[in-house]
């Protein structure tokens, strides 16, 4: 499961001073707890956590239920691994941009603290671990689809449309979807069309989401040259395509509530988070302020968690319910 594009946070990284040791010829070096810090920081932990919260919602939707938490934690690991791989890589690759962008330049490989081709190693590694174990805990779908969803955040999204295009985010946003599909297919061994469903959505949260972003850090982007939506268009045409894809993305998930998979918890839940999510788009659309863009982020990043929590509950309380014969 790749790193979902952009990092996710917006608010300002700033560099912390790294605790040091003095050798025995007197140079400095980091401690091993400023290392691991380091490092950790390489996998975007942040970006993690809610990627593992929708794998968690596919496996629960399969399952109709709650699924082996045996096999929960391998799916877990094997995300968390691939994903932060992926983010590790996308470090080394943007280490140039990074160091232009105030909310970026102090991150590890950018700030001088991680070397590029240890970052690089590092990130090849744990890509590697994720496959094997899910390939081998799991089944080999589940572990194909998460290398697939790392090598399209590596190759397509970062070293090539993050740099070249304003849809970058649309297109790029594919490898973020993928978590919940591996849930699915680590419970059923088969890609069905809930799982294509459940991408679908992240595929048409993700845009809103990183444009509300960037009206937010719109200067960072101007000044490392990346081609985002505001920098390259308005931020009026910006915010129209955020709120066209809020209709959309609701639309979506209503419709989603048409499968027998999902019932009567989820439907009222996909309601009452997507009407808001509209509500503040077309707020925005009409102001385009700071507050309003922050507002839309911060409520865009709520969504995506509680509409798979609402998939997880609607799943337990579906199993629980016996019809009468």
């Amino acid at each position: 499961m790749a790193g979902n594009a952009p990092e996710i946070q917006p608010d300002v990284e700033r560099p912390e001073r790294a605790a040091v040791v003095i050798g025995a010829i007197g140079e400095p070096r980091q401690s091993f707890g400023a290392i691991a810090r380091d490092y950790l920081a390489l996998t975007k932990p942040k970006i993690i956590s809610l990627l593992l919260v929708t794998a968690a919602g596919g496996m629960f939707l399969a399952e109709q239920g709650f699924p082996s938490m045996t096999m929960l934690a391998w799916v877990w690991v094997g995300g968390a691994l691939a994903s932060g791989g992926a983010n590790a890589i996308n470090q080394h690759l943007d280490r140039d941009i990074d160091r232009e962008m105030r909310r970026t330049r102090a991150r590890p490989v950018a700030g001088h603290r991680v070397s590029p081709r240890y970052a690089l190693a590092f990130g090849v590694a744990l890509n590697a671990g994720a496959f094997a174990l899910l390939a081998t805990l799991v089944n080999p779908l589940a572990a194909i689809l998460t290398l697939s969803a790392s090598l399209f955040y590596v190759f397509v999204y970062t070293l090539w449309l993050k740099r070249t295009t304003p849809n970058n985010i649309v297109i790029g946003g594919a490898a973020g979807a993928v978590p919940p599909m591996v849930g699915w297919v680590a419970v059923t061994g088969s890609l069905d069309l809930p799982a294509v469903y459940l991408f679908a959505i992240i595929f048409f949260w993700t845009p809103p989401h990183f444009w509300a972003l960037s009206l937010l850090i719109q200067g960072d982007y101007e000044q490392a040259g990346v081609p985002m939506l505001p920098v390259v268009s308005s931020r009026g045409q910006t915010t129209l395509h955020i709120f066209l894809y809020s209709i959309a993305l609701t639309g979506l998930t209503l419709m989603f509530a048409l499968l027998p998979e999902v019932g009567l918890v989820y439907l009222a839940s996909a309601a009452a988070l997507g009407l808001p999510f509209i509500w503040l788009a077309w707020r925005l659309w009409r102001d385009d302020s700071r507050g309003r863009a922050k507002a839309a982020y911060l409520y865009s990043l709520a969504y995506l968690a509680l509409l798979f929590v609402a998939i997880m509950v609607d799943s337990v309380v579906k199993s629980s319910i016996t019809v009468p014969i």
